[in-house]
């Protein structure tokens, strides 16, 4: 079964939002268990320009965000659902995503 990481940053008060829509797509499945992720904090930083809609911040200015990065794994045909779930339950206009293709044990 070809699988992948999904990895997304969001606003701490967001997280547990975004968590559970991604596991509500699919993510997070290992043998009986399901919603499993991992998480850690750090700070976003980014400056908003022109033509920018931004959830937090202004047009111009460093900001600092307290986000978390949330990590799941995922069977590669529920990737677009779980994308789809993300960018439905998530605050910022332009929305951070990462995809990694993972390996088997088998394939060692």
């Amino acid at each position: 079964m070809e699988m992948v990481k999904i990895v997304t940053f969001v606003p701490v008060a967001d997280a547990q939002k975004v968590r559970i829509a991604m596991g509500d797509a699919g993510a997070g499945v290992l043998g009986n268990y399901h919603h499993a992720s991992f998480s850690t904090k750090g700070i976003g930083r980014f400056i908003p320009g022109e033509g920018a809609h931004p959830t937090i911040g202004e047009i111009g200015k460093l900001e600092e965000v307290e986000e978390e990065r949330i990590e799941v794994i995922c069977q590669k045909d529920k990737v677009k659902s779980v994308v789809t779930a993300i960018k439905t339950s998530h605050p910022y206009e332009e929305i951070p995503l990462e995809i990694y293709q993972l390996i088997g044990e088998e394939e060692l």
